[in-house]
């Protein structure tokens, strides 16, 4: 099966980190699955950019080395930006070889690429006079104080549990290498991209330079999908729709929403911070940002009946 340039609809998947596993090992075995369900969506000739989370690998990256650093006295510190970017990497890597396998076995003839990708935020968002997103190893309040001291990061005390490294989640502005995935998807290629929402970067004299934050995944694919005017949004989540009453006897689920419908639901508190929220949020930037498009929140088994109408939650404008 050959791909045509210029068939097909353009979709942008955004897929949990949570949904990975928690070590490379565990990723390994779970992305056959993921891949079986992206492909199912090839298979249709759907152009698909895959973004994902990162959130349990950067946390494991950067506590390796924070260790390492604190016991051999050799390893140095990596930045977060870099912990990012090898996060992206390696997820990336395992994502990739998995859809390639697939479509492989299917006599697909396409083919898969990985971006390591950079996010545009501005120095004067409000998020970075309030990190609040935890990250790295747990420590002491001595050590955190010292530390916080030597290198200007914040720390804050975490649930009773210790001290630890906090960042800011400002609004992604621009993905850097838009044009190149693109052109990728462009040309038929099944792109993975934009990794824990990118590297989060700013511009300075013409230049980029990474700054510790993390940007919200779904956001950033909300952003790309804008950019892209692609076809559909498509977040994955646990659940295969939204739901109002959630957990109550008035429970009900949702096939579609407006924009003007979502809002009223934010504003009731229907949806959990840190859980559906930002999802619901993101999908009303991409339909507000292109109308034309549709955005789609379901789970990673429905997706492919999901583009198709039959089932999970579509915002529209």
């Amino acid at each position: 099966m050959a791909y045509q340039k210029g068939e097909g609809k353009s979709v942008v998947i955004a897929l949990g980190g949570n949904a990975l596993g928690d070590t490379p090992q565990e990723q390994l075995e779970l992305v056959k699955n993921t891949a079986e369900h992206i492909v199912d969506m090839v298979a249709e000739g759907i152009n698909v950019v895959v973004s994902h989370g990162n959130g349990p690998q950067v946390g494991m990256i950067n506590n390796a080395f924070a260790y390492a650093s604190a016991n051999d006295g050799k390893t140095p510190e990596i930045p977060f930006p870099e912990c990012g970017a090898m996060s992206q990497g390696y997820i990336g890597y395992q994502l990739s070889q998995a859809i390639l396998n697939e479509m492989k076995r299917r006599g697909i003839m396409r083919s898969t690429a990985c971006v390591v990708t950079q996010t545009v935020v501005y120095p004067e968002d409000p998020a970075f006079q309030n990190p609040t997103k935890p990250v790295g190893a747990f420590m002491t309040e001595e050590a955190a104080k010292a530390k916080a001291a030597e290198t200007g990061l914040t720390f804050k005390e975490d649930a009773g549990r210790g001290w630890r490294m906090v960042v800011a989640s400002p609004k992604p502005q621009r993905i850097v290498e838009f044009d190149a995935i693109k052109d990728l998807m462009d040309d038929g290629y099944i792109v993975v991209s934009t990794g824990g929402g990118g590297v989060p970067v700013v511009e300075k004299d013409d230049s980029y330079h990474g700054v510790p934050a993390v940007i919200d995944k779904d956001r950033s694919s909300a952003k790309l999908a804008a950019d892209f005017r692609a076809d559909m949004l498509v977040i994955l989540t646990a659940v295969e729709k939204v739901c109002i009453n959630f957990n109550t006897p008035e429970q009900e689920e949702l096939t579609s929403m407006t924009v003007a419908e979502a809002r009223k639901y934010i504003e009731e508190g229907q949806f959990a911070p840190g859980s559906m929220l930002p999802k619901v949020e993101a999908c009303i930037e991409f339909v507000q940002q292109h109308p034309e498009g549709r955005a789609l929140i379901t789970s990673l088994e429905c997706a492919a009946d999901g583009l198709k109408g039959k089932t999970g939650t579509v915002i529209t404008a």
